[in-house]
C-alpha cells in the first residue's frame, strides 16, 4: 500500500522563493487530498491559473475513504478522471443487514437501468488521489495552468482586502506568495481554519469504532454487510466492505471508554478479527485506526477572499459515505462559480451562494449522519428497545425497512428554495428533476445525457423549440432532444414526466436551475441572470 514515501510531486525549488517580492497567484488550493486535487482540476480546466500546495509529496497512508458513489464518478468521468477509478475500483449495488446471525432484509441503491455508473464503488483514497494527479499531469501536458508543488507547508496568513499573503515553509526555507482566492482544502484539522481562529459547531457522539484493513481470501460476496449486535461480540456493530487487491474493510463498534493505545495493540486487533471471521482465516493486517464519530461544521464557508471545502469546513461520521463524497460535490460546486468571478463575468456575491448550497448539503448529510448514528449507537435502554423492535419488524414487514438506518448513503444534495435556485413551471414534471437537483443520468444513443452537459450553462429541450444559442453576457449552448433520441425511455421518465415537452436551464455543474413545458425567453433570461448574481432578485 502506498504511504507518504510515495512521491509523485517531490519537492522542487521553484522561482517563486527567489523573488524579490512575493509572487501573486489569481487562486491558491491547500490541501492534497481528494478535495483539493479535484478543486484545482476543475479550475485549471476552466483555464483559471491555479497554484497547489500540498505539505507532503504524494498520497495518503492507510485507505481511510473507499466508498465514492455514482454522483462523485459523475463528477471524476467530467474532468476525465472517471475510467481508472472504475477499472480499480469494486462495484457493488446491494446491501444487507444482519441482526445478530439473522439477515433482517437487503437493499439495492440502483435498481433502474440507464446508468453509465453504479451506485457505488469501493475504492481506496490513495487511489483516487493517484488517478486525480495523474490527471493533472495530463492536463497540464494539455495546456491546464495548473502548478503543484509538494513539500510546501503554510504557516502563515495574512488577509488583506483584496488578497491573502501566505508564508510557506519548504525544506528550503521559508518563502512568501500572494493570491487573489485562498481555498482551504486541508483536512478536519485544518491549520488554516485554526490561523484564522475559526472552530467547528456540532457534535461528538460518545462512541468509538476500529478500522481494519486486511487481506484475505473469502467467499463473501461484493455487498455491503452490516451486523447489530453480532454474535461474535467483537463489537457491538460490525460492518463489513470488500476493496480492490484483495483488502476488505472491517469496522468494528467499540465503546467511548477506552484505551486507544491498547485497541490498536496487534493482539487486540486480532482478537477481534479472529472472534469474527473464525480461527481457521488466514489474513493479514495492512492498516488500522480508532475513529470517533463527529457530525459537525463551520459556521459560514466563505470568509472574503477564504473558502474552506471538504473536511475542513464539515465532518460527518463515517457510515453513510458522506465525507469524500460531499468535498468532492463542494469542488463541483465552487468550480464554475470561482471561474466565473476571476473572469469577470459574475460579482464575487456569486460565491455567495457556494456558502449557501454546501453549508444547505453540510446540514443535510449531517442530519443523516447523526440519525444513521443514533441508530447504530442508542443511548438509552428505551431507544437500544426501539431499535431491536424496528429491526424485528423488518424482517418480516415491508414498513419497517426504511425505519432501518445503518448509515444512509450519500446522494447529491437537492438546493429546493436557494437563492439561484429558478422556477419549475413543468406541471407533472417528475420530483427528481425539480430545479435546484443533480440532472440524473439516460442513455443517449452510444452514449449518455451528461456526456452533453460538460461545458458551461446548457438549455436542454425535449420536443420543444428554442433558439440554438442565447448570449446574455454568458452564452447558453442549446442540447436538442426528442423522443426519437430516448428509445430506452428513460429520458422521457426522467425529465418529462406527464409533460409531452420541456425545457431545462442546466448549470455547468449539471444542477437544474429551471424548467418549463414551452420555451420563455423572458423567463429563461431571468432565470439565468439570478443564477449568476447578476440582477437584484
Amino acid at each position: 500500500m502506498p504511504d507518504r514515501t510515495d512521491r509523485l510531486y517531490p519537492y522542487a525549488r521553484h522561482p517563486d522563493q527567489d523573488a524579490a517580492s512575493p509572487r501573486r497567484h489569481p487562486v491558491t488550493v491547500v490541501g492534497g487530498g481528494p478535495v483539493g486535487l479535484a478543486t484545482a482540476l476543475d479550475l485549471g480546466l476552466r483555464g483559471v491559473p491555479v497554484l497547489l500546495l500540498d505539505d507532503q509529496e504524494g498520497v495518503g497512508e492507510g485507505s481511510r475513504a473507499i466508498c465514492f458513489a455514482k454522483r462523485t464518478l459523475e463528477i471524476a468521468d467530467r474532468y476525465g478522471a472517471a475510467a481508472p477509478m472504475l477499472d480499480k475500483g469494486v462495484v457493488w449495488n446491494l446491501g444487507k443487514v444482519f441482526h445478530e446471525d439473522r439477515k433482517v432484509f437487503e437493499f439495492n441503491l440502483l435498481p433502474e437501468d440507464g446508468h453509465r455508473f453504479p451506485a457505488f464503488i469501493n475504492l481506496q483514497q490513495f487511489h483516487v488521489e493517484r488517478f486525480l494527479v495523474d490527471r493533472i499531469r495530463t492536463a497540464q501536458a494539455e495546456g491546464a495552468p495548473i502548478d503543484l508543488r509538494g513539500g510546501n507547508r503554510v504557516t502563515q496568513i495574512d488577509r488583506q482586502p483584496d488578497h491573502t499573503t501566505l508564508t510557506v515553509t519548504t525544506p528550503d526555507g521559508p518563502c512568501e506568495i500572494e493570491t487573489d482566492w485562498l481555498v482551504a482544502c486541508d483536512g478536519a484539522s485544518s491549520p488554516i481554519r485554526r490561523m484564522m481562529g475559526l472552530d467547528f459547531d456540532g457534535r461528538v457522539f460518545q462512541d468509538n469504532f476500529l478500522i481494519a484493513d486486511i487481506t484475505m481470501t473469502a467467499d463473501f460476496p461484493t455487498e455491503r454487510w452490516f451486523w447489530f449486535e453480532p454474535s461474535h461480540r467483537a463489537g457491538a456493530s460490525t460492518l463489513l466492505h470488500r476493496q480492490p487487491d484483495g483488502v476488505w474493510r472491517v469496522d468494528f463498534q467499540i465503546g467511548w471508554d477506552i484505551d486507544r493505545t491498547e485497541e490498536l495493540r496487534e493482539e487486540n486487533v486480532r482478537r477481534r478479527l479472529t472472534a469474527m471471521l473464525g480461527p481457521d482465516v488466514g489474513y493479514d493486517l495492512v492498516w488500522t485506526s480508532v475513529y470517533t464519530f463527529q457530525c459537525r461544521r463551520m459556521t459560514r464557508f466563505r470568509h472574503d477572499r477564504v473558502i474552506f471545502a471538504g473536511d475542513s469546513a464539515h465532518q460527518v461520521s463515517p457510515f453513510g459515505a458522506r465525507g469524500a463524497n460531499s468535498g468532492i460535490q463542494d469542488a463541483d460546486n465552487l468550480g464554475w462559480k470561482l471561474a466565473m468571478v476571476i473572469r469577470e463575468e459574475a460579482p464575487d456575491t456569486l460565491l455567495d451562494s457556494y456558502d449557501e448550497e454546501r453549508r444547505h448539503a453540510a446540514d443535510e448529510n449531517i442530519l443523516n449522519s447523526t440519525r444513521s448514528t443514533d441508530f447504530i449507537t442508542p443511548k438509552s435502554r428505551v431507544s437500544h428497545t426501539f431499535r431491536n423492535a424496528v429491526l424485528r419488524l423488518a424482517g418480516r414487514y415491508d414498513f419497517a425497512r426504511p425505519l432501518v438506518n445503518s448509515g444512509r448513503l450519500s446522494v447529491p444534495c437537492t438546493y429546493d428554495g436557494l437563492s439561484l435556485t429558478g422556477a419549475d413551471d413543468l406541471p407533472g414534471g417528475p420530483a427528481r428533476t425539480r430545479p435546484g437537483s443533480a440532472c440524473p443520468d439516460a442513455p443517449l444513443g452510444d452514449g449518455y445525457l451528461l456526456d452533453r452537459l460538460r461545458d458551461g450553462f446548457t438549455l436542454l429541450t425535449i420536443d420543444a423549440g428554442a433558439p440554438d444559442t442565447l448570449a446574455d453576457g454568458i452564452t447558453i449552448r442549446r442540447l436538442a432532444l426528442s423522443a426519437a433520441d430516448d428509445p430506452t425511455g428513460a429520458l422521457a421518465a426522467r425529465y418529462l414526466g406527464q409533460a409531452a415537452s420541456a425545457v431545462y436551464l442546466i448549470r455547468p455543474d449539471q444542477h437544474v436551475v429551471y424548467r418549463a413545458a414551452t420555451y420563455d425567453d423572458t423567463a429563461v433570461r431571468r432565470a439565468l441572470r439570478r443564477t449568476t448574481c447578476r440582477e437584484d432578485t
